[in-house]
Formats: C-alpha cells, sequence, structure tokens
C-alpha cells in the first residue's frame, strides 16, 4: 500500500485532484455568490417597483384600507409614529420592516383612518414644506421619497414564513401625514435556484473528481510505462554487468524517449570507457613486462657472471621502466579529473629553454626554434613542459634531419607548432595516433619508438587546459604538432 502511494502515478493523480478540487471549490462559490447576488438584486427590483406603486397610491390620496402592492406580496405602512396604518391581506407576522404588528391602527386624528381625512395631523410642522407650494393643504403636499432603503426580513403568509427582501419608500399624504412605505419580494426562488446548484454541485463534483483521478492514473501509467521499461534494462544490466546491452527506446519524441537515448548514450560511453580501461591495463601490463624482464634477466646474469653484466643496458631499462610509470602516474591523475595549477606560463620562453637543452645534448636530430611570438597561456609550467618535450621526442624520432619550434598569434589563441621534416602521419591516422599505446610502426623497436603514450599525455594535457592538440601536414612534407592554448587574459 504504501509502495502504491508513493509512486509518481499516485502521486499526480492525487495532485491533479487536489488542484481540480480546488478549482472547483473556488469556482463553485463564486457561482453561487454570483447567481444568488444577482437573485437577490432581482428581488430588490421588484420590491422597489411595488412598494413605489403603493406610495404613488398614498400619495393620490387612496384609503390606507384599500392600498395593495401591485403583486400582491407583504405590504405594510408606518408613520412616523411606529403606528401601523395599513397592512396587506393575510399578513400574519413580519419582520425586519418598521413595526413587526400587523394590526393597522387609525391615526387618532383622523376620523375614517383614510388618508385624506378632514382632521388637523399634528405632523404639520417645518417638514411639511418639503412637499411643496405654502403650508395648506391639497395636492401640492404629497409626495414620494427618490429614495429607498432595503432590508432582510421575514413575513408569515396565509401560514407560511419565508424570507423576503424589503423595500422601504418614504410618501408624503395630500393631507401632509408622512408615512413609509414596506413591500417585502420572496426570496424563495433564489433559495431554490441556489439550494439546487448548490445540490448539483455536491453530486457532481465528486463524480468529476473521480473521472480527474483515474484518468491522471492511466494517463501517468501509460506515459511511464516506458520509464518502467528502462528501469528493468538497467537493473538487468547492473545484475549481469552486460554494457553491451541497451535500454528500449519509444517512438514517442517526448521526454521520455529523450531520457531512453540519453541513458544509452551514457551505457555507449560507459562502455567504451571501461573497455579503454581494460585495453590500457592489458597493455600497460604488457609494456611493463618487457623492461622488468629484461632487467631481472640482466640482473640474474650479473649474479651468476659478473664480468658479463650489461650496467648500461640496465640502467636504460630502469629509466625506460621509470619514465613509464611516470606516464602512467600523470594519466591516472589526468582521468581522475586533476586540475592543471592557474599560473601564468610564457609559451616562448618554454620553447627557447627546450631548444637550448636539445641543443646542448648534441645528440641526434637538430632542434631549432623559429618564429616566436610571445604570450602567456593560463596553466602548469610543468605539465605544459611535459607536453612540449613529447612532442618534440616524437619528432626526433622521425625527423630525417631536424625539428623547428615556434610560437604565433592567432586571434585570442596562442599555437605552438613543432614541425619535423620526416615521412608525415597518413590523414586517416591522425586521430588514432593520439590513442594510448598506439604506434604505427609496430615493426619499431619498443626502446627507439616509446610505448606509445607521449601523444596521449599531451593531447589530455591540452585538453585540461583547455585547449587542443592536432596534427597536420608540415610546410618540409613532415608531420606538425599544433598545440592551441588561450591567451592569458584574453575576453574569452
Amino acid at each position: 500500500m504504501r509502495r502504491a502511494f508513493g509512486s509518481v502515478r499516485a502521486k499526480a493523480a492525487l495532485g491533479a485532484t487536489l488542484v481540480v478540487a480546488l478549482a472547483l471549490v473556488a469556482a463553485g462559490i463564486a457561482v453561487l455568490a454570483v447567481l444568488r447576488g444577482n437573485l437577490t438584486d432581482q428581488a430588490d427590483l421588484q420590491a422597489e417597483a411595488d412598494a413605489r406603486g403603493v406610495a404613488s397610491q398614498v400619495a393620490t390620496g387612496e384609503p390606507f384600507k384599500k392600498l395593495e402592492s401591485e403583486d400582491h406580496h407583504p405590504m405594510q405602512v408606518v408613520d412616523d409614529d411606529k403606528r401601523v396604518r395599513a397592512v396587506s391581506d393575510h399578513l400574519e407576522a413580519v419582520s425586519g420592516t418598521g413595526s413587526e404588528s400587523v394590526k393597522a391602527r387609525p391615526s387618532p386624528t383622523s376620523g375614517d383612518g383614510g388618508s385624506g381625512g378632514d382632521g388637523d395631523n399634528d405632523d404639520d410642522d417645518s417638514d411639511d414644506d418639503e412637499g411643496g407650494e405654502g403650508g395648506g393643504r391639497g395636492p401640492g403636499r404629497a409626495k414620494v421619497s427618490d429614495d429607498v432603503d432595503m432590508s432582510s426580513g421575514t413575513a408569515k403568509v396565509d401560514g407560511e414564513t419565508g424570507d423576503y427582501r424589503f423595500a422601504a419608500v418614504e410618501a408624503r399624504t395630500p393631507a401632509g401625514e408622512k408615512v413609509t412605505v414596506y413591500v417585502g419580494a420572496p426570496l424563495a426562488a433564489e433559495q431554490d435556484a441556489v439550494a439546487t446548484v448548490r445540490g448539483a454541485m455536491l453530486i457532481g463534483l465528486p463524480l468529476l473528481l473521480v473521472v480527474v483521478a483515474g484518468v491522471t492514473w492511466l494517463v501517468t501509467r501509460r506515459s511511464l510505462r516506458p520509464v518502467e521499461g528502462i528501469r528493468r534494462e538497467m537493473a538487468a544490466i547492473t545484475a549481469s554487468e552486460d554494457l553491451g546491452r541497451r535500454v528500449p527506446e519509444p517512438q514517442a519524441r517526448d521526454e521520455v524517449a529523450r531520457l531512453a537515448r540519453t541513458t544509452n548514450e551514457t551505457l555507449t560511453a560507459l562502455q567504451a570507457s571501461v573497455e579503454r580501461q581494460r585495453r590500457f591495463v592489458a597493455d600497460a601490463s604488457h609494456e611493463l613486462r618487457s623492461p622488468i624482464a629484461s632487467l631481472r634477466t640482466q640482473l640474474e646474469v650479473g649474479v651468476a657472471h659478473p664480468e658479463l653484466l650489461d650496467a648500461e643496458g640496465a640502467v636504460e631499462d630502469t629509466v625506460r621502466l621509470q619514465n613509464l610509470a611516470a606516464d602512467l602516474l600523470l594519466l591516472a591523475r589526468l582521468d581522475a579529473g586533476e586540475r592543471p595549477a592557474d599560473g601564468r606560463v610564457d609559451l616562448a620562453g618554454l620553447v627557447r629553454e627546450e631548444a637550448s637543452r636539445r641543443a646542448a645534448s648534441g645528440r641526434g636530430v637538430a632542434v631549432r626554434a623559429g618564429e616566436l611570438t610571445p604570450g602567456e597561456v593560463l596553466g602548469s609550467r610543468g605539465q605544459l613542459g611535459r607536453v612540449l618535450g613529447n612532442l618534440v621526442d616524437n619528432a626526433c624520432r622521425h625527423a630525417e634531419s631536424e625539428a623547428v619550434l615556434s610560437v604565433r598569434a592567432e586571434g585570442r589563441w596562442l599555437v605552438l607548432a613543432v614541425a619535423d621534416d620526416g615521412a608525415g602521419v597518413p590523414a586517416a591516422e591522425r586521430e588514432r595516433i593520439f590513442e594510448r599505446f598506439v604506434r604505427l610502426d609496430d615493426a619499431r623497436s619498443r626502446d627507439d619508438g616509446g610505448a606509445g603514450l607521449g601523444l596521449a599525455i599531451a593531447r589530455d594535457v591540452a585538453a585540461r587546459h583547455g585547449g587542443t592538440l592536432t596534427v597536420c601536414e608540415s610546410p618540409r612534407g613532415g608531420a606538425c604538432f599544433e598545440l592551441r592554448l588561450e591567451r592569458a587574459g584574453s575576453p574569452g
């Protein structure tokens, strides 16, 4: 159970359901509020229209006992002394109006209780001037106020109690008596409509959420099915340690398909790395075996026959073994991601030192410096010196007479070139020679040709310094190795 609810499918379905539920609840509340507001406004308009109709009857002198709203809604007329002057028929109880009484009482000064009686009204004070032309009786004193007040209340009509919206409109009789007319419009239609919509939402919302959860579950399950296939295949690859296997790639062009392709590319790179590592171990063992075996033989002969000991050969084998161990150690550090020191190196000065050292040795092919453009690069002086030494060693092994070292500027780059006048490198082999333990001339003696690590080390060091190492044809017909490094302080 815990695993099921912890799956991506369950989380996606639950998340989508919660989001939809919140959205629907918010939308439902908004719809109910708008619906209730609209229906209440309609009831207000209806109550106001009926109240003004009754107020107009009062202003025209209609007797109080004959007043009635046009739609027969609950009606109540109250004077300034809170006396009920008129009520609608069948009104048994009321609240939210000027008085809770439903019994009409005539004015003490009005003999018949009508709005146009003959008696004087004590209310004829300064307020009567609002009616119009002087302080006397007559049509000029009748008036219906433009203002309306709305209130909520209840009314009991024919034994049934309901909620109403009451409109209150002030009116003045022709005799100058001021009253307030209350007419209520029922809210039953509004309440029924809101209840109907709310009930539909309460029924439809859970069903819709179930549909959303189910559809999300199915869609997510279908979308993640390739991911499960990738997971199973990766688990099988891990268990079998067979890096030649690949995960299935879906036909779709979505994120899952890109994940599968990236996974296969990673497996391919991992397989190549493992195979390269295996070849490296095998080649290293093979390269180490030769000097160790030679050195052991010479030492055994020296022990048995001291006069036959080849001391120079033993020293050469020891030096060769030492150099090979140093190369292997440097490659291991480079493979581990060792970053070069962040110092400034003068390439032209480095070339001059190497050319002078080679000239002082006085052995083999002549090494001379050509054009040297001054400039500095960032990196390790020791590692870059190792690269230059490896390139010069390679040139000296293949040159006919001389090797030329130069440094030139190309934009924000400095290019260190080592050119020889030898046979050159075939175009088809110009990338393979940078692989580890690769020698194009397998017939060459190991002592003369080296272990095949110099160029591999040189390219790895160049890459660690953010540069490149390539080979092309020399103007003298041989090979020209170019180390391209970014100039220190350049905008790039």
